[in-house]
């Protein structure tokens, strides 16, 4: 529900007059990812219902065409940590939130166009490490490896990522529209050429892999 409704917000925003979109959480999380324990409880049935919506959003957010901002005011976390990257830039607040893709940790792949974000946002000597290593990273290692571009002060962030998504929209929007797709170009001819085949493999592996899900989310809860 919650992917089909920004979806939605973002196609909306496409057709408003809006020049630019800062994205951001409540408290002390950014977005923490898919919610495990709902998918563990609702099975594969819920799984092939959900990746899809999934996509739809990050492709709502990645390829939207004006500047989009991530105000990361805490925890962004595996999906929540992809759907950061989709912004066309990060700031990240000072605190005790982390980042990081802890996927292949749950014991789950990386759907295409995510692991196409992915590979689009950050450094290409870190991908390794943040995909294998399934490692969260507090606000200066973010910053440091590159998760995000900018680290301010809480109580500023919001005012930092509007003033940030005001610089980008005073470009000329034709201009920062096809430069932004340029930019995105290969990602979109990827995920065209094998998006679909790749997505089927990782669909078979999420619903044979609930049990490494539920062992996963009653570790998590044991530690909480």
């Amino acid at each position: 529900e919650l992917c089909e409704g920004l979806a939605k917000c973002f196609e909306e925003l496409r057709r408003s007059d809006a020049r630019a979109v800062v994205v951001t959480g409540q408290g002390r999380i950014f977005s923490a990812g898919v919610d495990l324990i709902r998918v563990s409880s609702a099975g594969a049935d819920y799984v092939r219902a959900f990746l899809p919506s999934l996509h739809r959003l990050y492709d709502a957010v990645f390829f939207h065409p004006k500047p989009v901002v991530a105000a990361i005011n805490g925890h962004a976390i595996a999906g929540g940590c992809v759907l950061a990257c989709c912004a066309d830039r990060r700031i990240m607040a000072r605190g005790g939130g982390r980042i990081g893709v802890t996927e292949l940790l749950v014991g789950v792949p990386f759907p295409a166009l995510a692991f196409e974000i992915m590979r689009f946002a950050v450094p290409r000597r870190h991908l390794p490490e943040f995909t294998f290593g399934g490692a969260t990273y507090d606000v200066d290692a973010a910053l440091k490896h590159g998760w995000v571009e900018e680290v301010v002060d809480a109580d500023a962030l919001a005012q930092r990522a509007v003033a940030a998504a005001q610089s980008l929209a005073r470009l000329s929007p034709s201009a920062f529209t096809q430069t932004k797709k340029q930019l995105r170009q290969e990602v979109a001819e990827r995920v065209e050429r094998s998006g679909a085949m790749t997505d089927a493999t990782v669909t078979d592996i999420w619903t044979e892999a609930l049990s490494y899900v539920r062992e996963y989310v009653a570790r998590t809860l044991s530690k909480s």
